[in-house]
């Protein structure tokens, strides 16, 4: 049976770290079934910002005493990415289900610490992968499960900027915090609706390179977050890499923060053997009679943030299984250590 709200008939949410948060916090507001019950964070004076606009009336700087007062049903975990896994842990082991924001955690071994609370745990728990519910990526998801391209076996995918490090010297740009640059930070979202898109198989090796061109001098900050004068950057601007599957597919994958390159473009291309496909713009290419044809498909524009959250609400409520499993982020925090060793060592890595 679904779990009950513990006071209503509606799912009470709250949500540990309101910058991306506030994201969160836009798409619980439309949904009737949802209260947001209390806010997180240690600038208090940002969550009350964001309480004042949603009217939520319990705020807190200590997620633990948030777990244990406010009576939650779910949480939103959207705090740096060194605390995915305490923060999310012990929503989980309080009883709650969990939407946690990409990606899983610093590495997989953090990870996993997640994964083994999520399955002890009688709470749901959902990576945030927004770009899985787009439009476009669903109506080309059931033309790949209805066998419109045949066997995928080859796939590229990237997330490139031009000027985009994101609070350049804050904790995006610290190893300890962030566990890497664009690859763990933007590159995560393009390899992770990549492999929803071929089927998930499971990874086997992996190599790759990072580079760090812009962010070490100071250049390269984007828009996104208040840069620190005289703080740290330990992380790549670059990274690149190749990914072999199990079933014998490939996958090719880029991510930067800056590079000399036209604009910022986030890409993903899958090729089967009857057909290939492209998302931004959706395209399908195939053969018609015996004659090259590319097909338009139509979607609809659903926003991937409020689309996620709104399937979250649903799994608890109906008591389904989420659409993105913590199995399918630590397969991804897989990859990305993977990526990074190689990238150190100068070796392909074999993945456990």
């Amino acid at each position: 049976m679904a779990r009950k709200s513990k006071r209503s008939d509606r799912v009470r949410v709250g949500i540990v770290g309101v910058g991306i948060g506030s994201v969160h916090a836009h798409a619980y507001s439309k949904l009737p079934n949802v209260e947001i019950a209390a806010l997180c964070d240690i600038d208090t004076a940002r969550a009350e910002t964001l309480a004042d606009r949603y009217g939520v009336k319990n705020i807190y700087s200590d997620y633990e005493a948030m777990f244990a007062e406010a009576k939650l049903d779910a949480v939103s975990v959207c705090t740096p990415n060194a605390l995915h896994a305490p923060v999310a842990v012990a929503a989980l082991n309080a009883g709650c289900h969990v939407l946690c924001e990409k990606p899983l955690s610093v590495n997989a071994i953090e990870g996993s610490k997640i994964v083994d609370a999520a399955r002890k745990s009688s709470g749901k728990f959902m990576i945030g992968m927004n770009n899985r519910f787009r439009g476009d990526t669903q109506v080309l998801r059931k033309y790949i499960d209805d066998g419109q391209l045949g066997s995928v076996y080859y796939a590229r995918c990237g997330w490139i900027r031009r000027n985009g490090i994101p609070g350049l010297g804050g904790w995006f740009t610290r190893k300890d915090m962030s566990g890497g640059g664009p690859l763990i930070d933007i590159g995560v979202h393009a390899l992770d609706v990549t492999l929803y898109l071929m089927g998930n198989p499971k990874p086997t090796t992996v190599f790759g390179a990072t580079y760090a061109k812009f962010g070490p001098y100071g250049k390269g900050q984007g828009q996104w977050g208040a840069p620190v004068r005289g703080g740290t950057f330990d992380v790549e601007d670059l990274a690149c890499g190749q990914v072999l599957f199990e079933n014998g597919a490939t996958l090719a994958l880029e991510a930067s923060w800056a590079q000399h390159c036209a604009g910022e473009r986030l890409y993903s291309e899958v090729y089967g053997d009857l057909g290939g496909a492209t998302l931004e713009p959706l395209r399908v290419y195939t053969e018609v009679h015996g004659s090259p044809a590319d097909i338009s498909p139509s979607f609809p524009n659903v926003n991937g943030h409020e689309a996620e959250v709104a399937h979250f609400i649903d799994c608890i409520v109906h008591n389904k299984t989420p659409l993105a499993t913590a199995e399918q982020a630590l397969d991804v925090m897989k990859i990305l250590d993977g990526l990074y060793l190689s990238a150190r060592t100068g070796q392909s890595v074999r993945l456990a």
